[in-house]
């Protein structure tokens, strides 16, 4: 069992970065399939990024791809989301999600732990 805890969300301006943790305990993360998702209220969850391992590169869907980074710490058994640029649009709620299995997808269904979300607002 893992489990997983997010933090770092908030109110940002239009333009703006914030920095998303998610800490991981009960068992390594290191060869865990670890993505972000958001979801904004009255639509489905939507896939941002993951990341299979610390060493190799990750994957972000087209709407973050060059705003946002992920990045995973094995040391200190977390991962980050670096996000910048913010917009209006991204305003939702942040999941951490991960998964013991080979290989990452885009898919929610795909994973067996997630934490219980941070909330993240982009308003001018």
């Amino acid at each position: 069992q893992v489990q997983l805890v997010e933090s770092g969300g908030g109110s940002v301006q239009p333009g703006g970065s914030l920095r998303l943790y998610c800490a991981a305990s009960g068992h390594s993360i290191k060869s865990h399939c670890m993505s972000w998702f958001r979801q904004a209220p009255g639509k489905e969850r939507e896939w941002v990024a993951y990341i299979s391992s610390a060493y190799t590169a990750p994957y972000y869907a087209r709407s973050v791809q060059g705003r946002f980074t992920i990045s995973k710490d094995d040391a200190n058994n977390s991962v980050a989301l670096e996000m910048s640029s913010l917009q209006p649009e991204d305003t939702a709620m942040y999941y951490c999600a991960a998964d013991p299995s080979e290989g990452c997808s885009r898919q929610s269904s795909y994973y067996s732990f997630w934490g219980q979300g941070t909330q993240v607002t982009v308003s001018a």
